[in-house]
């Protein structure tokens, strides 16, 4: 049958609306993910990056082109943010990027199920399930924590390390209330969009109270900024004048024995200029020694001259050996105190949480055959003491936390080490391995929020950068940068540290009460889920609300 030559012309969208969708949402959602996150510099994105899918969940879209959609949408946006990997290995890289984005991107299945069922809904039903849904995000990024070993790189919080107004929440919920108000936001700008463009309202009913809940939230974070965050200068009280060292050793000579003499030069000169500046302490990253320092007798007597003629004590990483058990040498990737009057203390801090397939292979007898992304010998061991480093400054001692490579990523092992008494928190790592790209500033933004969750100082010591000082609020007030401006040097620099009063001595409600807030949201998620499945099935349309 001919057409009719009346009938109005099909629109390109009612054309080609089956595909457009798809693309354009996995477009949208995979660029504002990826310019949310460090090295750039657009926080806000992250408060639009989730409302494309969010948007067209509300459409009804079959469940396969939105699963297959926005699993492809976070597996490409994953692997551009974990890019850094590639100097490595491509073949992590490839992995990695798709299996994060697909357990973040879990989160959207929930999303598809819930948005249609808002529809129409009365406003306390439609403010729960919005909850709830906010909520799902922050159990499924906690869960990142420790399923498949933990990799909880990069939360969503994590893209507002520069937005103290946001982070403070942070020191009552841990970093997953700054995501729960971020996927609100999202949520709450989906709704309006929806409201403004499909449910054809008007007046003062085109508002969406979705979005006002969401406003309120962020509300929320800026009223705790103002009550914590108030006449700061007051209270604002000298702790320590702390030397960074980068020595900037490349990762590609650092297990090779021939090039010790080179190193131990460089940490010579380095250390030495950074003692002219007449510094509390010392800081060195990760691993620094060419040897261990507890196992090695010239390496022992090489640093305790340095830290005397330096007359500062040193906190510096280094691999420590354990001979005690006669049936097995256990190795440690350590971090020790170094007293210039009495040389290296015994006690040393153990890194407790493992890099996989990087300092040790999980069930090796299934995969000891992968080998390791980095050329780092044998297994390392696990460490199992949380206690701090007691460091004899001038002032006094001070107890500080240490948190060695991606420790800083899990929110428990800080919070172990301040409720044993840390007056701050030290973060020593090596992310040359990874070229001077995002890595390093990603891994910075885990600083900032492990410093508000804990309301403690952060003094982070990179081997090639990211150093400096993270406040008990998360601003970052020393970066240590070359002429150029770039964290990618060999040198060394000096700060004076701070400490706000209020926080000395006393634990923020995170550290005492732990992740109580993924608790409430995994209930909150579970009644919204069971509320609107009560309720029965959405209007088949969207004409329908208006019945």
């Amino acid at each position: 049958m001919s057409p009719d030559p009346y009938d109005p012309v099909p629109s390109f969208w009612d054309r080609h609306h089956e595909w457009i969708a798809p693309v354009v949402v996995a477009l949208l959602s995979a660029f504002l993910l990826v310019v949310a996150f460090p090295p750039f510099k657009a926080p806000e994105a992250a408060y639009a990056c989730l409302a494309p899918g969010v948007f067209w969940a509300y459409l009804r879209p079959r469940l396969r082109v939105y699963a297959w959609t926005m699993f492809a949408a976070q597996a490409v946006a994953w692997t551009i943010n974990l890019s850094w990997l590639h100097p490595v290995t491509w073949v992590g890289l490839l992995v990695l990027g798709p299996l994060v984005g697909a357990w973040t991107g879990s989160w959207y299945l929930a999303a598809w199920w819930t948005m249609p069922r808002m529809l129409g809904r009365p406003t306390p039903v439609r403010l729960f399930a919005m909850l709830g849904l906010a909520g799902t995000w922050a159990v499924i990024e906690w869960t990142r924590t420790w399923v498949f070993g933990g990799f909880p790189w990069m939360p969503l919080a994590a893209t507002q390390w520069q937005m103290r107004s946001v982070l403070q929440v942070a020191a009552y919920t841990g970093a997953g209330g700054v995501s729960f108000v971020v996927v609100a936001m999202n949520i709450g700008l989906a709704a309006f969009a929806h409201r403004l463009f499909r449910e054809g309202e008007a007046g003062l009913r085109r508002r969406s109270q979705e979005f006002l809940l969401a406003l309120f939230l962020l509300l929320v974070c800026f009223a705790v900024l103002v009550q914590d965050s108030v006449n700061r200068s007051q209270f604002t009280v000298p702790f320590a004048r702390v030397a960074f060292v980068q020595p900037d050793i490349p990762a590609t000579v650092k297990w090779d024995p021939a090039k010790a003499p080179e190193i131990m030069r460089t940490l010579w000169s380095t250390t030495l200029a950074a003692a002219a500046s007449n510094p509390d302490l010392i800081l060195w990253p990760e691993s620094t020694t060419p040897f261990p320092l507890n196992d090695d007798p010239s390496m022992k007597a090489f640093i305790e001259q340095l830290s005397a003629r330096a007359k500062a004590p040193m906190l510096i990483g280094a691999e420590a050996v354990d001979r005690s058990d006669p049936r097995r040498v256990a190795a440690y990737n350590a971090a020790f105190v170094v007293d210039p009057q009495v040389g290296v203390q015994t006690a040393y801090y153990a890194k407790r949480r493992l890099v996989q397939f990087g300092e040790y292979i999980p069930l090796r007898p299934l995969f000891g055959w992968v080998g390791k992304f980095a050329p780092l010998g044998d297994d390392f061991s696990a460490g199992t003491n949380p206690s701090p480093l007691v460091v004899p400054l001038r002032k006094g001692a001070a107890a500080l936390g240490v948190l060695i490579c991606y420790e800083d990523l899990f929110p428990e092992l800080a919070r172990d080490e301040v409720r044993l008494g840390a007056d701050a928190l030290v973060v020593v790592t090596n992310d040359a391995w990874y070229g001077e790209g995002a890595a390093a500033y990603q891994h910075a933004a885990h600083s900032v929020l492990i410093a508000v969750e804990n309301r403690r100082p952060v003094l982070r010591c990179g081997n090639a950068g990211w150093s400096g000082w993270i406040d008990e609020f998360g601003s970052v007030r020393k970066v240590l940068t070359d002429d150029s401006g770039s964290v990618y040097f060999r040198g060394a620099s000096t700060v004076d540290v701070t400490r706000d009063l209020r926080w000395v001595g006393r634990d923020s409600f995170y550290v005492e009460h732990g992740d109580w807030f993924v608790l409430v949201c995994a209930c909150v998620a579970f009644l919204a889920t069971a509320l609107l499945g009560t309720l029965g099935a959405p209007p088949a349309s969207t004409g329908e609300l208006k019945k």
